[in-house]
């Protein structure tokens, strides 16, 4: 994997359970009670979608904040993913801060925006690639320009 990479794990531990590897990380995803197979024992994969924007956008303000030495306080980020079929159609992201407000916070939002990975990417998809393998889901994956059992290519829908 190159430096201009990141890959993350996850295995199937029963029911619609998942547990993923982040970084060292453990991350559980889970459908709730109320779905055939969910346990709730963690947020769905949609919620960790608006995690990972609230998270990289809140991150991204601070980032900016600091960089540009504006007094940063209180600061909260808010995302509302909106349905649409089995998908999501719109991202609202409320950015909430005691210090600073107004046209200094505008101006902090807008230089986020040029610099949270998440939602520039969400905003230019990137192409999806899907490969399958079989074998223990132990092994590590095969090295890098070797030939994946199955290979499917296809561009990310808006």
């Amino acid at each position: 994997m190159g430096a201009t990479e990141r890959t993350v794990h996850a295995r199937w531990s029963g029911g619609l359970r998942s547990v993923v590897d982040a970084g060292g990380f453990e991350v559980v995803s889970d459908e709730p009670t109320g779905v055939p197979g969910g346990t709730g024992t963690g947020p769905q994969p949609t919620e960790l979608l608006l995690a990972s924007i609230a998270s990289c956008f809140t991150t991204a303000v601070a980032y900016s904040a600091a960089k540009r030495n504006v007094a940063l306080s209180g600061l909260r980020v808010d995302v509302t993913g909106r349905y649409k079929g089995p998908s999501f159609d719109a991202f609202r992201i409320d950015v909430h801060a005691d210090a600073p407000q107004g046209e200094e916070l505008d101006k902090l939002v807008e230089a986020a925006k040029r610099v949270c990975y998440v939602t520039r990417t969400l905003a230019s998809p990137p192409q999806l690639d899907y490969t399958t393998s079989s074998g223990s889901p132990d092994v590590a994956p095969a090295a890098s320009g070797t030939e994946p059992a199955a290979s499917t290519s296809e561009a990310a829908a808006g």
